[in-house]
C-alpha cells in the first residue's frame, strides 16, 4: 500500500513539474512574440522621424532667412557708396558732349554760351562777384543762390538751368545734402550739378562725385576751366582767342593772375580787392577769437574761404599761409598754431598793403 502511495505522489509531483514546464516556455513563446512587433514598429517609425528631422530644419532656415533677403536691398540703397553706383554719371536726358581741344579762353569767349541759364550757390560773396564778373558780358543768365536751401527754393519755381555750380561748404544747407535733395528729385534730373570747392583731395572729390555731382571746379576758379565745364554740359560754339596783355606784376601778389581770374577786366579786380580789405583785412583778430573759443569749425571755414579768395586775387602766399594754419589749428593744444598764425599775420598785412598801393596807383 505504501509503495502504491509513493508511486502516486512521485507521478504527481512530476506532473506539476511537466505543466510548469509547458507553461514556462508558453510565456517565454509568448512574450518573445509581443516583442517582435515593437522592434518592427520601432524600425519602420524610426525612419520617418528621420525624414521628418532634416524637412523641419529646412523650413526653420527657409523662414529665418527669407527676411534677410528681403531686407539686403534697403540696406544697401543707405549706403553712400551704392547711392552713388545709381546715379548714373550722364542720364541719357542729361546734356553732355565731348571737350574739343582749344586755344587760351578769355573773357569774351564766355559769349559763345549766350542765353545759358545757370544757378549758382555759392555763400562767399567775393566768390559769387568773381564767377558773376567773368560771365557778366558774355550773355549768360547767372542766378545766385547763397546756401543749399536757397537753391533748392529757386528749383521748386524754376527749373530752366542748364548747369548748376554748387559749393560744397554752405551754410543752413552744405552742397553734399542739397545735391543729394535734388538728384533723389525726377523734376530736376536733367541738370547736372558742378562743385565748386577748394578741396582737391582724391577723397573729397569722390565723396563729392557720390552724393551725384557731375564733374569737380577746383576754386580759385580758372576761366579755361569754367569754359570747359559749359562746353561740356551746355551747347555753344568754340571760339580761339588770345590771352589780354600783361599788366605789372607786384612783389606780394600775382597781378596777372588776379587779372586773368577776373577776365582782364581791371575795374571789376579792384572791385574784388576792395571787398578783400572790407572783409578780410582784420580775419587774424577773428581766427585768434574763434581759436580761444574753441569754435574749431567756424575758424577752419573762415580759412578755407580766404585760402580761396586769396587765390582768386593772385595773393598766393597768403593762399599757403591760410591752409598752413588751417592744418595747425586742427590740434590747437600743441600750441604749434601760434607760429603759422603770426606767419598769416604778417602775410595778411603785406598783400593789404600791396592791395592799396595798387588800388592808388
Amino acid at each position: 500500500m505504501q509503495t502504491i502511495i509513493s508511486q502516486y505522489y512521485i507521478e504527481l509531483i512530476g506532473l506539476i513539474v511537466a505543466v510548469t514546464l509547458i507553461t514556462i516556455v508558453v510565456l517565454l513563446k509568448s512574450s518573445k512574440g509581443k516583442k517582435a512587433p515593437l522592434a518592427k514598429e520601432e524600425k519602420l517609425e524610426a525612419p520617418k522621424s528621420e525624414k521628418k528631422e532634416p524637412e523641419a530644419l529646412v523650413e526653420v532656415i527657409e523662414r529665418q532667412e527669407e527676411p534677410e533677403l528681403k531686407e539686403e536691398p534697403q540696406e544697401a540703397q543707405e549706403t553712400p557708396s551704392t547711392q552713388a553706383k545709381s546715379v548714373p554719371a550722364t542720364p541719357t536726358n542729361r546734356k553732355k558732349r565731348e571737350l574739343i581741344p582749344h586755344s587760351k579762353i578769355t573773357k569774351d569767349d564766355f559769349a559763345d554760351f549766350k542765353g545759358t541759364r545757370v544757378l549758382i550757390a555759392e555763400d562767399n560773396i567775393i566768390n559769387q562777384k568773381v564767377i558773376a564778373g567773368l560771365l557778366s558780358t558774355s550773355g549768360i543768365e547767372i542766378t545766385i543762390a547763397n546756401d543749399g536751401q536757397e537753391a533748392l527754393n529757386i528749383l521748386e519755381s524754376d527749373t530752366n538751368f542748364a548747369v548748376i555750380f554748387m559749393d560744397a561748404h554752405m551754410p543752413v544747407v552744405d552742397g553734399f545734402q542739397a545735391t543729394r535733395l535734388i538728384r533723389k528729385n525726377p523734376n530736376y534730373e536733367h541738370i547736372p550739378i558742378v562743385a565748386l570747392s577748394g578741396d582737391t583731395a582724391a577723397d573729397d572729390v569722390r565723396n563729392m562725385l557720390n552724393v551725384g555731382m557731375e564733374a569737380h571746379l577746383e576754386k580759385p576758379l580758372k576761366m579755361d576751366a569754367l569754359y570747359d565745364i559749359l562746353y561740356i554740359y551746355t551747347t555753344g560754339e568754340e571760339s580761339q582767342t588770345t590771352a589780354p596783355a600783361a599788366p605789372q606784376e607786384s612783389v606780394e601778389f600775382d597781378i596777372n593772375k588776379g587779372l586773368e581770374i577776373c577776365g582782364g577786366d581791371r575795374e571789376f579786380y579792384l572791385e574784388i580787392l576792395n571787398d578783400f580789405l572790407s572783409k578780410y583785412s582784420v580775419s587774424e583778430e577773428t581766427l585768434q577769437e574763434h581759436i580761444n573759443g574753441t569754435n574749431g569749425i567756424d575758424a577752419d571755414k573762415l580759412l578755407l574761404d580766404i585760402s580761396g579768395v586769396a587765390a582768386n586775387i593772385g595773393a598766393d602766399n597768403l593762399h599757403d599761409a591760410a591752409l598752413e594754419l588751417k592744418k595747425s589749428i586742427a590740434n590747437p593744444s600743441d600750441l604749434s598754431y601760434v607760429s603759422d598764425l603770426k606767419k598769416y599775420k604778417r602775410s595778411l598785412e603785406r598783400v593789404c598793403e600791396a592791395i592799396k598801393e595798387y588800388m592808388t596807383a
